[in-house]
């Protein structure tokens, strides 16, 4: 084995240790989720996009479509039954309306994966076939790296990177940059270029985390005015603990805030 070729097996270890760290590191968040029992602001996009990108490059990384490429598919296997994890609590938790959007999404991720599988097999052979396969690739790992853009957005509205946890974000930008080098050195454009997207974006999310990380970022202007939402949790938990108020005010009150955070976003 050369020098070129040791170095690019060494990326992909690295690339399937940052790789496993990032598909393990919404576990906080899924504990929080399952704690409190509600999804909350948490956004179930990037969980489906995550899984049929890992479905489809696990699929690329077969050696009958592209040959030296098993380190790709050995971890994509493990995200994609990571991902159905947290797809599934995240279907369990969240509210009817948004069950019913993220159902319909999940039907769309299996109906896209099934459709690239069926082509691959039965119409295309060779070099056509690690194209096909190779570019649904490179598409969808660009739209998984791409959906926490909705998160970055409510993060520079809101001042807060609550609900844009720093471990996500780091893992994105350590596994982009490592499959982005493994690309390279492998001269593989259907898993450089979309990783070379990842590492810029999640290099964006962490200088968001830098700027915002400190603010309390409880503040979005409505109605030309500007509301201060921890000041209303606050008199809620004060009269609550004071006995003015009972528990259906108490959630009658989390509720009206939580909408006006929705409203904004």
């Amino acid at each position: 084995m050369d020098a070129v070729h040791l170095v690019h097996f060494i990326f992909g270890i690295l690339g399937n240790a940052t790789a496993l760290f990032l598909f393990l590191s919404p576990m906080v968040t899924f504990r929080r989720i399952i704690q409190s029992r509600s999804t909350e602001d948490f956004s179930g996009v990037p969980y489906n996009m995550t899984m049929l990108n890992c479905l489809l490059s696990a699929w690329y990384g077969l050696p009958f479509i592209s040959p030296n490429n098993i380190l790709v598919s050995t971890i994509n296997g493990t995200g994609a039954v990571i991902e159905v994890i947290y797809v599934i609590i995240f279907l369990i938790f969240a509210p009817p309306k948004l069950r019913a959007k993220m159902f319909g999404l999940l039907m769309l991720v299996i109906s896209i994966f099934s459709t690239v599988v069926i082509v691959s097999l039965l119409a295309l052979h060779g070099q056509s076939r690690k194209l096909f396969c190779g570019l649904a690739a490179t598409i969808f790992s660009i739209c998984m790296y791409a959906s926490p853009l909705s998160i970055m957005r409510l993060v520079i509205k809101t001042k807060s990177v609550e609900y844009m946890p720093f471990l996500l974000s780091l893992f994105v930008f350590l596994c982009g940059t490592s499959w982005f080098i493994y690309g390279l050195l492998g001269r593989d454009p259907f898993i450089a270029v979309p990783n070379g997207c990842g590492t810029f974006l999640g290099a964006l999310q962490l200088i968001l985390y830098a700027i915002y990380r400190n603010n309390k970022g409880n503040e979005i202007g409505a109605n030309d005015g500007v509301i201060d939402l921890s000041v209303e949790l606050e008199q809620t938990k004060h009269s609550n603990s004071n006995g003015s108020i009972n528990s259906k005010d108490m959630e009658k009150s989390n509720n009206q805030i939580h909408q006006k955070i929705v409203n904004q976003v």
